[in-house]
């Protein structure tokens, strides 16, 4: 695995050689675009509107539009000189608890390993410290030409760093939860903890696996190699865009979590027909001792009027 980065780690007076490396890879098929009559690759060429001429890459430069049409054009030498502190280094803003920094900011994430042999007793240091403190460091780092915040945190033995947004970056979610007061009946909620409750269990999430590519993966290589390609299985059923009854939809939705785990569902009404019939059975039996003894005692009634006979 080859690095992307190399710099060090620096909190006060400490500084620790690291390199990062990739933690998160992709696994898309690689398309590209063709002229679908005669499969003719279809090619992007750099394309200069004023000189009405193909343009190298080494003389193309970037460029800013204002509102009012002006355009500020920035070449790689302009971009080089702006003024990026954290260009070779994690810098250590501040160190915070696990849970403090929300989850919508974190974006790529790295592995770091140590640059030097001498890095390596500091590095677990810091490790250590960190485990020890339930807490995370929030950094600056430079990736390429920018510049961006990046979440310093243990997993497992060892340090990754996650590149997160800036604070403004993340959209407010004003106006979008719903509206209104809602009567949650107890039962509903119960319903719905026993399915979270089923669908919790026995989870293994190597198991997930991605349906699009591997269709899309069939059908490439039927393509190549002239045959028809397998059918896919049939798409999930339409989501209902109105829920009318709820808690029916959440009892259905745990009877059939119940079965994708291989139970069955609870028999309503089971226990009360069993007690019914033990009951009807004693009453059978006693109502059966009962006439029993009456043609027992008319017995020995008839037998005792001949005695005396």
């Amino acid at each position: 695995m080859r690095s992307s980065w190399k710099g060090a780690i620096t909190f006060g007076l400490v500084s620790i050689p690291v390199q990062l490396f990739p933690a998160t890879e992709e696994h898309n098929v690689s398309l590209h675009q063709v002229h679908e009559t005669d499969g003719g690759r279809i090619r992007l060429k750099r394309y200069c509107e004023l000189e009405e001429r193909e343009v190298p890459y080494k003389e193309i430069a970037k460029a800013y539009q204002a509102p009012d049409g002006r355009q500020a054009v920035l070449t790689d030498a302009d971009m080089a000189e702006l003024p990026l502190p954290s260009k070779k280094v994690i810098d250590v803003l501040a160190f915070v608890a696990d849970d403090e920094i929300d989850p919508l900011m974190l974006s790529k994430a790295y592995y770091l390993q140590t640059a030097t042999p001498a890095a390596a007793k500091p590095y677990v240091l810091l490790r250590e410290a960190l485990t020890k403190a339930g807490k995370s460091a929030v950094t600056k780092i430079t990736l390429r030409t920018r510049e961006s915040l990046a979440l310093l945190r243990v997993h497992d033995d060892i340090l990754i760093l996650q590149t997160m947004l800036w604070p403004d970056e993340v959209r407010a979610a004003d106006g979008l939860a719903p509206e209104g007061t809602f009567d949650i009946r107890p039962q509903e909620l119960k319903m719905a903890t026993s399915l979270m409750d089923t669908l919790s269990e026995d989870f293994d999430i190597q198991s997930l696996h991605d349906d699009y590519k591997e269709a899309l993966d069939s059908l490439v290589v039927a393509r190549l190699e002239g045959t028809e390609p397998v059918e896919a299985g049939e798409e999930g059923a339409a989501t209902p865009d109105n829920v009318v009854d709820l808690m029916a939809a959440l009892t259905a939705s745990v009877e059939a979590a119940n079965r994708s785990h291989g139970r069955a569902p609870a028999k309503k009404g089971t226990a009360r027909k069993s007690a019914a019939k033990k009951t009807s059975a004693g009453g059978s039996s006693g109502k059966g001792k009962s006439a029993s003894t009456a043609k027992k005692a008319a017995a020995k009634k008839t037998t005792r009027k001949r005695t005396s006979a």
